[in-house]
């Protein structure tokens, strides 16, 4: 096997083994929020990004940070007003607009759900040690950024 080769295999099995580690990841914090919570990974993500824009969103600029469709996004934002979590503002000299921000009480149960959040995440990768942590997140921005061609 050439040296291209066995890179592109070595690659191959690096992509394979972050699909599978994400997915490992993913569905243990999915089970964790629900047992913890009742509450899905969407409606965390939901919740993550209008507490780091305090001011609120209009939907469509909600659904592009997530990088999901309007009409998913729709259908949590829904239920996350029902709930109390989030509230829609109408946007001043735009009668259409609304904007969508966090409640009080939406701010306090995302701080107690992004606490533990946070601890799930280092109990799973515990077994990574610091510099391995930062040296894999500093490759994998590497990654984007090329896919973005910066």
């Amino acid at each position: 096997m050439s040296e291209a080769d066995s890179a592109r295999k070595a690659r191959l099995r690096l992509w394979l083994g972050l699909l599978r580690t994400t997915r490992f990841v993913e569905n243990a914090l999915r089970e964790e929020m629900r047992l913890a919570y009742g509450h899905t990974l969407p409606r965390f993500d939901v919740l993550s990004t209008l507490d780091r824009n305090a001011d609120g969103l209009q939907m469509s600029e909600l659904s592009q940070q997530l990088m999901v469709s309007n009409g998913n996004v729709t259908v949590i934002v829904e239920r996350l007003v029902q709930d109390g979590l989030v509230e829609r503002v109408p946007v001043a000299n735009d009668k259409r607009a609304t904007l969508v921000r966090l409640t009080p009480l939406g701010k306090e149960t995302f701080a107690g759900m992004a606490s533990a959040h946070e601890g799930w995440v280092d109990r799973l990768l515990a077994s990574v040690p610091v510099e391995d942590a930062e040296l894999v997140a500093e490759r994998l921005k590497n990654i984007r950024r090329q896919g973005d061609g910066q």
